[in-house]
């Protein structure tokens, strides 16, 4: 073979070589593209946990339901009292049911295999399945225990769909209530589904009260 011959030969390789290499980095750089969009999309809070618990308790507005913290026995698990009367726990113990989460339940288990970390300030000496999961203090050691306690703030930025907050009314009230998904009318604050004595309402709460607790659970 004469040297332009093989020079030729040569040349010719190399392109197909070359124009081979740069589809396929082309095809590398399509499928990373690909994988980064994916990535983005499971990241939409629409499909979270946390908004799905605020759009669960937004969807329990009802202001005909009476406030009534009375002792009644209810059944165990997934016991409930009546639909029309209730207190500012039930409202949080309803929103979690209806994402499947009992937390008459979950409660009650995490009660009775550490009730030496629970209050004590109802005289009780064992758990009780009625009311363990309605009292606020209770719901604030579980979600400690079990979910994630947040930064107490007076910065409405801190504050997310799905978050729980607990206040204390007068200073000694125990209240608890869920983030929604709706703003306040001058757009700064997330609103408050709570029960306080008005039904179960949305309201610009958050900041209304000293709060005493901020917590993320999912379970």
């Amino acid at each position: 073979m004469q040297i332009n011959d093989f020079v030729k030969y040569f040349g010719c390789f190399f392109l197909l070589f070359l124009t081979y290499c740069q589809h396929k980095d082309v095809a590398t750089l399509h499928v990373v593209h690909q994988k980064k969009v994916a990535s983005v999309k499971n990241e939409n809070p629409d499909s979270t946990f946390l908004f799905k618990l605020a759009n669960a308790a937004a969807n329990l507005k009802d202001v005909q339901v009476r406030y009534d913290s009375d002792y009644i026995s209810i059944d165990y698990p997934n016991g409930d009292v009546p639909s029309k009367t209730g207190v500012c726990s039930d409202v949080v113990v309803r929103a979690y049911r209806k994402l499947g989460v009992d937390l008459q339940v979950l409660v009650h288990e995490d009660m009775k295999k550490h009730f030496n970390l629970y209050p004590k300030i109802w005289g009780l000496i064992k758990t009780d399945t009625n009311i363990d999961h309605r009292r606020v203090p209770n719901l604030e050691v579980f979600f400690t225990r079990k979910g994630k306690k947040l930064a107490v703030t007076s910065n409405s930025e801190d504050y997310f769909p799905g978050h729980l907050v607990t206040w204390r009314l007068g200073g000694t009230l125990p209240h608890i209530g869920i983030v929604t998904h709706q703003k306040s009318s001058d757009g700064k604050r997330f609103l408050i589904m709570h029960n306080i004595g008005g039904g179960q309402v949305i309201e610009d709460v958050l900041f209304a009260y000293p709060i005493t607790g901020h917590y993320i659970f999912e379970p």
